[in-house]
């Protein structure tokens, strides 16, 4: 067999390898022509994952039997798109798949089926009567990007022209999604809907960058810290919204806010969420969401089965950079071996450019640290930010130390 994998980052790594355990030869597509992955593949083709016909073209060129990807946004919608031309299999439709993926969509969904959420106006054009009843501080972001690319929190009408502005230039319709903020921690929820029953595998708290009223995750634990009362409501919502968007056999991703009393659903997507998501999940749950999707493409059908409770606390800090052009990292290996740190893993190689932070896209390189208490992962935590290095071409160290420095504080 062979199959067309989409993307080329960590998680296409684990995809390649689940595959080629398989027996299936692996054909990779990335725009990036130096994407991680792309050892790992039999064949490699440098074509954007977003240019549907460019896809179709490999996709029918290779004869495969089908294509794939995992932790990836709006691939899932190509990928849905294509595979339904060709008559291959794919674990969701195409209609579903750029239902899942339209803000807009998803936002009048959750109204209809109770889902909880703000109040927002999506608009092609800033109409300042239509959004005449909405309280700032406001967030404002593009109907279908990703990666917190457009995604702005302003404070009045001022700030509010020019996100909306840079939003509507990023989205591929020209439209951007305006909504109230909704104040508290900020959770993602990682889910396993089976035969329609949606099982919580992991959650988790999510801290961002938030500057320039961006938001760019730089930080993610797990365990969530979360009431009983509040787990509660998320697996509620987690049904509700499955059984809205006729969800049967998928992963998938909730972002959501919580004061601690209630909580407001940000947004979701039919997948898993991306980065090393994929390795928490199956350590803390016990699920292997890459070898489930894997599964469900080739006509298995995946078991969840009873889920583990987190043992301990894991940070995992994305790491980003100032400007300029990275050369080497240095001090991960160290720490690895020392146990300072459980895994890391680096996204950029030499000659990549930094410049300002936009987008997750920008990070260089993650480390995790597991511990079994608060002070334990502070002082693990505080190590590792004294020791790694992105050294730049010009022998200076690029990584943005201050931003790892405010979780040990």
């Amino acid at each position: 067999m062979k199959a067309l994998v989409l993307c080329g980052g960590v998680p296409q790594i684990a995809l390649i390898k689940e595959l080629k355990s398989r027996g299936v030869t692996t054909i990779l597509a990335d725009m990036n022509e130096n994407v991680s992955a792309r050892p790992y593949a039999d064949k490699f083709y440098p074509v954007s994952v977003l240019d549907v016909e460019a896809v179709r073209r490999v996709a029918i060129d290779e004869k495969v039997d089908f294509l794939i990807t995992v932790c990836a946004d709006q691939v899932l919608e190509v990928v849905a798109k294509i595979a339904e031309e060709l008559g291959l299999p794919w674990y969701i439709d195409a209609e579903t798949a750029e239902n899942v993926s339209k803000k807009s969509f998803m936002k009048k969904i959750f109204w209809e089926n109770g889902v909880p959420t703000t109040k927002y106006v999506i608009m092609d054009k800033l109409d300042e009567e239509k959004i005449a009843h909405l309280e700032y501080p406001i967030i404002v972001k593009p109907v279908d990007a990703y990666s917190s690319r457009g995604v702005r929190k302003v404070s009045n009408i001022d700030e509010l022209r020019e996100a909306f502005d840079v939003a509507v230039n990023i989205s591929r319709t020209g439209t951007a999604i305006v909504e109230e903020f909704a104040e508290g921690e900020e959770v993602t929820v990682d889910v396993y809907v089976e035969d329609g029953k949606a099982h919580v595998l992991c959650l988790s708290n999510i801290y961002k960058i938030g500057e320039d009223g961006k938001f760019i995750i730089n930080r993610s634990r797990i365990p969530a810290d979360v009431s009983a009362e509040i787990a509660e409501q998320i697996s509620d919502t987690a049904q509700r919204i499955a059984d809205a968007f006729g969800l049967k056999n998928n992963p998938m991703l909730i972002q959501l806010i919580t004061d601690g009393k209630k909580i407001n659903v940000v947004e979701f997507c039919a997948r898993t969420g991306g980065g090393i998501k994929f390795l928490m999940i199956k350590k803390i749950s016990g699920f292997d969401v890459v070898r489930a999707v894997v599964d469900l493409t080739m006509g298995e059908k995946p078991h969840v089965g009873e889920i583990k409770k987190a043992e301990n606390i894991t940070i995992n800090e994305f790491i980003y950079c100032k400007a300029g052009t990275l050369d080497h990292v240095e001090g991960f290996e160290e720490l690895l071996a020392d146990g300072t740190i459980a895994e890391y893993s680096v996204f950029k190689s030499a000659g990549a450019k930094f410049d300002q932070i936009n987008s997750s896209g920008d990070r260089v390189a993650f480390f995790s640290i597991v511990a079994d208490t608060e002070e334990e992962l502070k002082r693990r935590h505080a190590e590792a930010n004294s020791r790694v290095r992105a050294i730049g071409t010009n022998g200076e160290d690029l990584i943005r130390h201050d931003l790892i420095a405010k979780f040990s504080k």
